[in-house]
């Protein structure tokens, strides 16, 4: 086992891939030392990715739209949880900022993250 440092450019992190490979036909026991080897490896790689790659959360009525594409929803169906139809219209058409209590049903009910709720709204 090669001494574990911090991965800082591509080549290592592919380096960090290679080796990490190794383990997966037979991952090694916790709490051993090939098991903390390979644990560490894994939070190291874990942690040059999200560096590199970092996902920002989405735009909040991007990620209602989303909902409602996924579950079939048309702009009525969001009444309750938002309000009138001229209410759901505003929030969809960036006219209007979704308050605490329309991110909480829309988490509640929707089941959309929070913090894909709270985000910035495009545009506002």
């Amino acid at each position: 086992m090669k001494p574990l440092k911090p991965i800082r450019n591509e080549e290592e992190y592919e380096e960090a891939l290679r080796e990490i490979e190794s383990f997966f036909d037979s991952e090694p026991e916790p709490d051993t030392p090939e098991g903390d080897h390979f644990e560490i490896l894994a939070m190291l790689i874990e942690d040059y990715e999200a560096k590199q790659w970092a996902i920002d959360a989405p735009d909040p009525i991007e990620a209602i739209r989303y909902r409602m594409e996924q579950s079939d929803m048309k702009p009525k169906d969001l009444m309750p949880i938002i309000g009138n139809m001229n209410r759901v219209y505003e929030i969809l058409s960036r006219r209007r900022k979704l308050t605490l209590p329309m991110i909480r049903r829309l988490n509640r009910d929707l089941h959309i993250p929070a913090l894909s709720l709270i985000g910035e709204v495009a545009g506002q």
